[in-house]
């Protein structure tokens, strides 16, 4: 008999957040996330999503053992300003059983029914910024620290349960050999002449800070066509750059700008940190944090984690001003391999970014689509 819980308490929240530790402990692809910022994310006095959203935590127990669990998700920004009525659902684990599944399942149609909802999505997060899709490739690649892994299983229990793909996407990697300068070299001096942009020489994280509310001001310019977004707060923004932007190698944030200083276009790298959080195994003390720092500073692989380019400015070349950027910081630090998060496959403007530098697919994921009855 399955049985669910919600969550209530600290003690339960760190049942939720473990749970991926045991159900993936022998594989050698999945990614543990940090226990502590995952304990974060669902503290309502920490996180201001919680101003514009709201969340149901759900456990799932066979007798007494956990075998599952769901995050319910209802962004009100999305509901309430961009009219989606929409139940999203993300964190979605479960042991493979078909009945678990469709317990945790029929609680989150629940929350939605009970809110006048039309349909379920997942999984998601709560917003662009967090984690998307459920692995339908790409089992025998090492995750990312900013994508959910999965069993092969999953995908038959979405389609079990009626749901129907809503959107797909592909991740993507390349060997930095493979970058071609001539590719971008003049057409970059050609545009920054033409429209009278520079490219800013940032190397330490204080010259980057006055820059970051204009970055997300344009993330949430250069985003909000695609069909999956949804604005990112001020008090978000203010979240978001205590809690990351700190971390990032500040010569792997580029920023160019106008004759006005105003931004045009901008692009965030991380260092690849899979390695480092596998052999921290969720913790950063007492050697955890060492590791990242480490990981920081030598790894040889990285992870282009987010472009945009004001509307005003796409398809006018200027990617090759960021790209030319980037080839100078990998040849200096030697970097070997890149790696990119999840894009949308129906995202045309991202695929003319990377048309000129040759990449394989290595993932592909999915979300799932579901009428609320």
């Amino acid at each position: 008999m399955i049985t669910t819980k919600l969550v209530t308490t600290k003690k339960d929240l760190k049942t939720f957040v473990k749970f991926p530790f045991s159900l993936y402990k022998d594989s050698k692809y999945w990614v543990p996330p940090i226990i502590s910022q995952e304990m974060e994310t669902f503290n309502k006095d920490k996180n201001p999503i919680f101003n514009d959203a709201e969340t149901t935590l759900i456990l799932a127990y066979k007798g007494d053992k956990l075998v599952g669990r769901v995050a319910a998700i209802i962004n009100w920004l999305e509901v309430k300003k961009q009219k989606h009525l929409k139940m999203r659902f993300g964190w979605f684990d479960f042991i493979d059983d078909l009945e678990v599944s469709k317990a945790l399942l029929d609680e989150v149609t629940k929350i939605g029914k009970q809110h006048n909802l039309e349909y379920t999505e997942g999984p998601v997060g709560f917003s662009n910024l967090d984690k998307v899709g459920v692995m339908t490739e790409g089992f025998d690649q090492i995750s990312n620290m900013i994508t959910w892994y999965n069993h092969e299983y999953y995908v038959k229990h979405y389609i079990a349960h009626g749901f129907t793909v809503e959107k797909s996407y592909s991740e993507s990697s390349f060997p930095f050999v493979n970058v071609k300068p001539e590719n971008f070299k003049k057409a970059q001096e050609l545009i920054k002449r033409r429209y009278k942009l520079t490219a800013l020489q940032l190397t330490k994280t204080s010259e980057v800070m006055p820059y970051v509310d204009k970055m997300f001001d344009l993330f949430n310019a250069s985003y909000e066509s695609l069909s999956s977004f949804v604005e990112i707060t001020d008090i978000q923004k203010a979240y978001f750059k205590k809690k990351f932007i700190s971390f990032v190698n500040p010569e792997y944030i580029k920023f160019v700008v106008d004759e006005n200083d105003d931004m045009v276009a901008f692009a965030i790298v991380m260092p690849r940190f899979a390695s480092a959080l596998q052999e921290m195994n969720g913790k950063l003390f007492p050697f955890g944090f060492a590791k990242l720092l480490k990981a920081k500073k030598h790894s040889k692989d990285v992870v282009f984690y987010l472009i945009g380019v004001h509307p005003e400015y796409q398809n006018k070349g200027i990617h090759a001003v960021i790209f030319n950027e980037y080839y100078e910081t990998f040849r200096q630090k030697g970097i070997i391999n890149c790696y990119r998060t999840p894009e949308l496959e129906d995202n045309e403007a991202i695929h003319k970014i990377w048309k000129h530098i040759e990449t394989v697919v290595v993932k592909r994921r999915k979300t799932f689509r579901k009428t609320i009855i």
